[in-house]
């Protein structure tokens, strides 16, 4: 935390000093009782009343000045604030290991529910637009804010819907930026963007990703990236390819790779559940800005709702005001 005007909190000096000074006076008031010998007067005039309760409305009052001071020191803080524009490309795998039902009922399908969840919950003014790819990138829904479209967009997914087999991860990111481009021609105040990829697998066709996320990067475009399955999944093999079980365990290395070069975030999800979390968490990196801000009213407020339990405690337990 940082501070605007850190002189002042030498003021809480005074504070450690009126703490002290309380201290003292309780010391005094017990030695008085003590030497007051007539100790049955001394219980009628002045019944013992339970010590901590004495005590209740000067600790709130000093902890109320403690906070005023932390704020008028004008404390800042990082405070995260809702973006009012962004443009967000979301890819979807739909290549054919998507198929593997490691995941229930299998990994396309989940990763279709948890987008339209993601979409859904991402603001309304925000441009949305939607990828699939597999051996080459196809554009089902262009960035607009339209959720209602990339929702239907996602619907429509399906394996071998993105052209011919393979995981062109380096095309689904360049695709995207290409998007973002269009999207943002001719507005001389481009909102943010981000693009975010789910797949299961390495890069196996389409061009190098290292290159894609390079150009992200110039551009400022951050990649966050989920891989998403399991080190079990399987596929059936099919005709032609053999028969039995095909394995097709989940790699994330490209994709983690992507997220480094790009300053985005990576993620591994195993289930649907680690899913959502993962879409819950890049929902919450493009909805917010960072800034920093004066948080001087926070030490403030609560000082002040202090100050009024102290007077409270003291009215309820002694009928006066501390």
């Amino acid at each position: 935390m940082n501070w605007l005007s850190p002189e002042r909190l030498w003021l809480l000096l005074g504070v450690a000093a009126l703490a002290a000074a309380y201290v003292l006076a309780q010391r005094r008031r017990s030695r008085y009782a003590v030497r007051f010998t007539n100790l049955k007067l001394l219980d009628r005039v002045a019944p013992q009343q339970p010590a901590w309760r004495r005590h209740v409305p000067a600790s709130l009052f000093l902890v109320m000045l403690i906070l005023l001071v932390v704020g008028f020191a004008r404390p800042q803080a990082e405070v995260q604030v809702p973006r009012e524009r962004a443009t967000v490309l979301v890819a979807v795998d739909v290549s054919r290991s998507m198929l593997a039902p490691d995941v229930a009922p299998d990994r396309l399908t989940a990763a279709k529910d948890a987008a339209r969840e993601f979409v859904a919950d991402l603001p309304e003014q925000f441009n949305v637009g939607l990828i699939g790819f597999a051996g080459s990138a196809s554009v089902f829904v262009p960035p607009s804010t339209d959720h209602d479209a990339v929702a239907a967009g996602i619907d429509r997914l399906a394996e071998g819907s993105a052209g011919q087999s393979g995981t062109a991860i380096g095309d689904a990111i360049a695709t995207s930026l290409d998007q973002i481009r269009s999207a943002s021609e001719g507005d001389e105040d481009a909102p943010p963007a981000r693009v975010v990829v789910l797949s299961d697998g390495a890069n196996t066709a389409g061009q190098n990703p290292d290159d894609a996320a390079r150009l992200a990067a110039e551009q400022g475009v951050p990649v966050d990236t989920i891989a998403f399955g399991t080190a079990d999944g399987t596929i059936d093999a099919g005709s032609g390819l053999g028969t039995g079980a095909q394995p097709v365990p989940v790699d994330g290395q490209t994709l983690e790779s992507v997220a480094g070069a790009t300053g985005g975030s990576y993620f591994q999800a195993g289930d649907a559940d680690e899913l959502r979390d993962a879409y819950s968490d890049i929902g919450s990196l493009i909805g917010y800005d960072t800034e920093v801000q004066d948080v001087s009213a926070r030490f403030i407020g609560v000082g002040l709702v202090l100050a009024v339990l102290a007077a409270v405690a003291s009215l309820f337990w002694f009928a006066r005001l501390p």
